[in-house]
């Protein structure tokens, strides 16, 4: 289903990126509207899959995760069986928050969240018993500059 967004449909989504647990009040008056045409528009693009799942977001550090690790993936394996049960080792760790395919010399990079080096060394040495790989480095971040979930409406 495509649906065309007008300012107003910009507006809710950027209210919504900003704070989605506002009250469907302060939306509409933020975006100068009343709360029964909001929420049908709200419904709308949720139904349209322009809004995914509602959530909030948790501050790693103060629930002790401290280190977060950016792992660079090579590998030789490229087989459907092989991506297979990559996709389903890194599903089933928690503490891969991001994973995506890159093209150039580097597979996979994956951002990864834990406590300290020894669970980062933990969770490397889980993911290699699973699935071969050619070559990992971890790059550790060692300062957040900047995080956001926000697109540029």
């Amino acid at each position: 289903m495509t649906v065309r967004l007008d300012d107003t449909d910009r507006k809710i989504l950027s209210q919504l990126q900003r704070d989605a647990g506002q009250s469907l009040d302060e939306i509409a008056r933020q975006v100068g509207s009343s709360k029964t045409p909001v929420w049908n528009r709200i419904r709308k693009m949720r139904d349209a899959g322009i809004i995914g799942q509602q959530t909030f977001l948790l501050d790693a550090e103060a629930l002790g995760f401290e280190a977060c690790f950016f792992v660079l993936i090579r590998t030789s394996e490229h087989e459907a069986e092989w991506q297979a049960a990559f996709l389903k080792a890194l599903n089933e760790r928690p503490e891969v928050q991001e994973a995506h395919r890159l093209a150039g010399d580097i597979d996979y990079i994956l951002k990864v969240r834990v406590q300290n080096a020894r669970a980062y060394d933990a969770f490397y040495q889980a993911l290699i018993s699973e699935v071969k790989v050619h070559n990992v480095t971890a790059l550790l971040s060692m300062e957040e500059i900047k995080s956001t979930t926000m697109l540029p409406l």
